[in-house]
């Protein structure tokens, strides 16, 4: 599959602008479009906000998808072959991006590369004390540091400082016009957390379970507890012992509220909320992942109003 994909690679049209001598020609002067590829829908949400129309954008990876199984097309390949820029998750997120990179073979995306952005630069990562345990087709861990920092609003900040500094290097004539871009963003982000803030006041110090430990960011910026994880370990399912073990905790401490993912097993999340007596939510991951979160602060609005309406209901 990867060889047919390279001879794709070979013979297919640059997607994006012009080639000379093997690198990306951009326009200075107006007009230009900075092809991006990013690793998932919330970078390229954030990319395509802080770039407007001077940029082009496309996530290798759906909203919704298992961190091993990301199909990426020959499309795709050849639009990161074309591509300015890659912007990715970074830590342990993308196990199946090291395939891709091969098979595209441009030193410009290895990692640290000169066209390789990885937005987890200057986040405050939580859990980032975890054993560095890394493998390509192994288990997804959290092994430098939990990946899910996007799911705070307020990391919206360093990592599109990143990405607005990645692309004025690309088109310094446009820097001014990705500032101003930048700084709408913030401001809507800005309105929205106070507001969000102010909505999820009434439950600080709430107790939650997660299903998948994708929302300890989320968590700590909203003033919520994540006491527990029903899968031992990222994409691990538990073991019936582990279950009974967690429902029976779950009783004694009150834990009303269980958080799921739409990708979530619902069978065994429903064996947990019967016999725990907890109601189940269901969080949107990442941008695109309902049609409601249609962009980065929509994200917010929908999870913000469904955990307020699940912590309201289970009182």
């Amino acid at each position: 599959m990867f060889r047919a994909l390279a001879l794709v690679l070979l013979t297919a049209a640059p997607a994006w602008g012009s080639r000379e001598g093997g690198a990306l020609h951009l326009a200075q002067r107006g007009g230009g479009v900075i092809g991006v590829v990013t690793t998932s829908t919330d970078l390229k949400a954030l990319v395509a906000a802080v770039g407007g129309e001077r940029v082009a954008v496309e996530s290798l990876a759906p909203a919704l998808h298992d961190p091993h199984a990301v199909e990426v097309t020959p499309g795709q390949f050849a639009k990161l072959k074309s591509a300015a820029l890659l912007v990715r998750i970074g830590l342990d997120h993308e196990p199946w991006l090291t395939r891709v990179r091969a098979t595209v073979n441009d030193p410009r995306f290895v990692p640290g590369g000169p066209n390789d952005l990885d937005a987890s630069s200057g986040i405050d990562l939580l859990q980032s004390e975890t054993p560095r345990v890394r493998s390509e087709r192994g288990v997804h861990v959290h092994g430098f540091g939990n990946p899910h920092y996007w799911l705070d609003p307020t990391n919206a900040r360093p990592m599109t400082k990143s990405i607005l500094d990645a692309l004025a290097r690309l088109s310094p004539s446009d820097g001014e016009v990705f500032a101003r871009n930048r700084t709408r963003l913030l401001e809507r982000l800005d309105a929205g957390i106070a507001r969000w803030t102010q909505a999820m006041a009434p439950y600080r110090g709430a107790r939650v379970v997660v299903f998948h430990d994708s929302w300890s960011y989320f968590a700590r910026r909203f003033g919520l507890v994540v006491v527990a994880t029903v899968e031992p370990a990222p994409g691990i399912p538990p073991s019936p012992s582990s279950l009974a073990a967690l429902t029976t905790s779950m009783k004694e401490a009150g834990v009303r509220l269980l958080i799921v993912e739409p990708s979530s097993n619902l069978s065994i999340a429903n064996q947990v909320a019967a016999r725990s007596g907890a109601r189940l939510v269901t969080l949107i991951p990442s941008v695109g992942g309902d049609p409601e979160a249609r962009d980065y602060p929509a994200l917010f609005e929908v999870n913000v109003r469904r955990i307020t309406e699940a912590l309201t209901g289970a009182r």
